[in-house]
């Protein structure tokens, strides 16, 4: 764990003036009090629980848009459910579909506009917990047609009590330290001015390019090609870093 301290004391200053009188014991908020101000911050790694990722599933078709988006809507299908059967819905996983297009592709030659191919295009969000199903989510999809995976994106779903954690831990440190800084110039803390807390984390995202390559080739004995299953896809969560700061100015007398 990595810790940062930053610490600074500004001391005020009494400030009278020859009409102003006070009863004893009153106190002038105008004038300006001496205070102490300190800052820490801690840092922790942590291992995520929850990935979200993108399946693509692309088509196309050279006479057709409707056979372009026949085909994806067979292909997306058979992936949504089979993802829907085998997320855990009651752990907070889930799926969606997003960025579906369907478009004419063009080509260009001699500054002409050529028409080429209908395509369409479908994106299926899977949101999940159960990290040790990535690969075979993945490479399930990829047999059953899906062109593509994007980026997997690794986070923490209870950031609020991991954050909640260290602002109590790095709150105590601030007091704490302030207590001995006070101390050591010969004051004391005597109240609170201000306190500012941050808690944030960096997301881990992985760059993922994975286009249907489930089926490789391999020799036989007597000359013939057999195709059979490439290895599975080796998905690493890794850890995330976790940043909580606290700074407070304490008032001293």
């Amino acid at each position: 764990m990595k810790k940062y301290i930053a610490m600074s004391m500004v001391l005020g200053l009494m400030l009278f003036t020859p009409n102003t009188s006070l009863p004893v014991n009153a106190v002038d908020n105008n004038v300006e009090r001496g205070f102490l101000t300190v800052s820490y911050t801690t840092e922790k790694e942590v291992s995520p629980d929850t990935v979200e990722f993108s399946i693509s599933i692309k088509t196309n078709d050279k006479k057709s848009m409707q056979e372009a988006s026949s085909k994806n809507k067979e292909i997306s299908n058979k992936v949504y459910d089979y993802l829907k059967s085998n997320i855990i819905t009651s752990n907070g996983d889930y799926i969606k579909t997003s960025n579906y297009s369907a478009t004419p592709i063009y080509t260009y030659k001699d500054n002409k506009r050529i028409f080429d191919r209908y395509e369409v295009s479908n994106n299926i969000i899977v949101h999940t917990k159960s990290l040790d199903k990535v690969s075979s989510y993945i490479d399930k999809s990829i047999q059953m047609g899906a062109t593509g995976v994007d980026s997997l994106n690794f986070t923490l779903s209870n950031k609020d009590a991991q954050c909640a954690d260290m602002l109590t831990s790095a709150g105590k440190q601030v007091r704490k330290r302030a207590d001995i800084v006070a101390a050591a110039v010969g004051t004391s803390i005597t109240g609170v001015k201000n306190v500012r807390t941050s808690c944030s984390l960096n997301q881990r995202r992985v760059g993922f390019a994975y286009t249907n390559r489930l089926m490789a080739k391999a020799p036989m004995a007597d000359g013939a090609v057999m195709e059979v299953a490439a290895p599975q896809t080796n998905i690493e969560s890794g850890n995330i870093n976790v940043y909580a700061s606290v700074d407070a100015d304490f008032f001293v007398k």
